[in-house]
């Protein structure tokens, strides 16, 4: 019902900065939460951040706070993640997601139908 997907991903070095975008198709309308997660290789995938379609209610991994910011603007379906101060550690293929109930159990991949395919963020040393 809601289709994903993401784009932003790039090779930078630590410290630089950039920016990821997701853009929402479908059922837009029903969406009620977004989130940023990322997944490195051979580990489990993890919570980044989200928020509320319609804005506000932000929430962030500790990881990342202070960092990074999400954002939403579901006038255009997109969602945004800006990623700053990026470090190694950063480094994984970010994933957005999306659900339409209306909880806030963020954290939780298991409570995301709607998933895009991923984009890859690498950062050097």
């Amino acid at each position: 019902q809601v289709q994903l997907v993401e784009s932003g991903g790039g090779l930078v070095q630590a410290g630089d900065s950039l920016r990821l975008s997701c853009a929402a198709s479908g059922q837009t309308f029903t969406i009620y939460r977004m989130g940023w997660f990322r997944q490195a290789p051979g580990k489990e995938r993890e919570f980044v951040a989200a928020i509320r379609w319609t804005g506000g209610s932000t929430r962030y991994a500790d990881s990342v706070l202070g960092r990074f910011t999400i954002s939403a603007d579901n006038a255009k379906n997109m969602m945004y993640l800006q990623m700053n101060s990026l470090k190694p550690e950063d480094t994984a293929v970010y994933y957005c997601a999306a659900y339409t109930g209306i909880y806030d159990i963020v954290v939780d991949t298991s409570f995301y139908p709607y998933w895009g395919q991923g984009t890859q963020v690498t950062v050097s040393s």
